[in-house]
């Protein structure tokens, strides 16, 4: 087991996925800085109850199931802000979690093992295409590298690399973001994005 700072979220960072933040809170700016100065990782979970900015008497409810996160460049333009761009590493458990006086979560937590490179099924190979041809979009209408909400490389041939950057770019519940990060099978959670991306019209037949 590990102990870990939390940084709660409304939002689920997946494996690989890109993460830009804007850090203003006391609590968050000061463990950021010792991430970054120890090129530690830091634990991303979502908030099932309670706001992202701390207020008096608010109790935070978090998921059992988070992704670590490391600071791949950062800037401080003012003092008291930061801000930072975190790529998502290795999935983990929760297993014991403490708020501390100053309102900081820390964690106990077990890494789950990282997805298995499985290539894409034929069944599936629509939702890669699918992204494949949202990427083209995005890059044809020139927005800037670090405003694509996805980053290179771009692995379209994974179910797993897939399957996470459809689980960050569709509107989902807060339950069906935790179901998919906490199916293990790659190919499972491709087809399950599979059903809910044919559901909402987004597939191609």
């Amino acid at each position: 087991m590990t102990s870990i700072p939390l940084f709660p979220l409304n939002t689920v960072l997946y494996p690989d996925g890109y993460l830009p933040l804007q850090i203003f809170e006391v609590r968050y700016l000061d463990m950021i800085r010792q991430c970054i100065m120890g090129e530690q990782p830091f634990g991303v979970v979502q908030l099932l109850d309670g706001g992202e900015v701390r207020k008096p008497g608010q109790q935070e409810t978090l998921a059992p199931v988070g992704t670590l996160a490391r600071v791949i460049d950062w800037a401080a333009p003012l003092s008291g802000l930061l801000q930072i761009k975190c790529m998502g590493m290795q999935r983990f458990h929760i297993v014991s979690s403490e708020q501390l006086k100053h309102g900081l979560w820390m964690a106990q937590v077990e890494t789950l093992a990282p997805d298995k490179t499985i290539p894409i099924p034929q069944e599936q190979q629509n939702v890669a295409d699918a992204l494949g041809a949202l990427i083209r979009t995005l890059q044809e209408q020139k927005i800037p590298p670090e405003q694509m909400p996805l980053q290179p490389p771009y692995r379209l041939d994974e179910c797993g690399w897939v399957a996470n950057r459809w689980c960050e770019l569709l509107s989902l519940s807060a339950m069906q973001k935790q179901l998919l990060l906490s199916q293990d099978n790659p190919v499972l959670r491709l087809e399950l994005v599979q059903d809910m991306l044919t559901e909402n019209g987004l597939l191609e037949e």
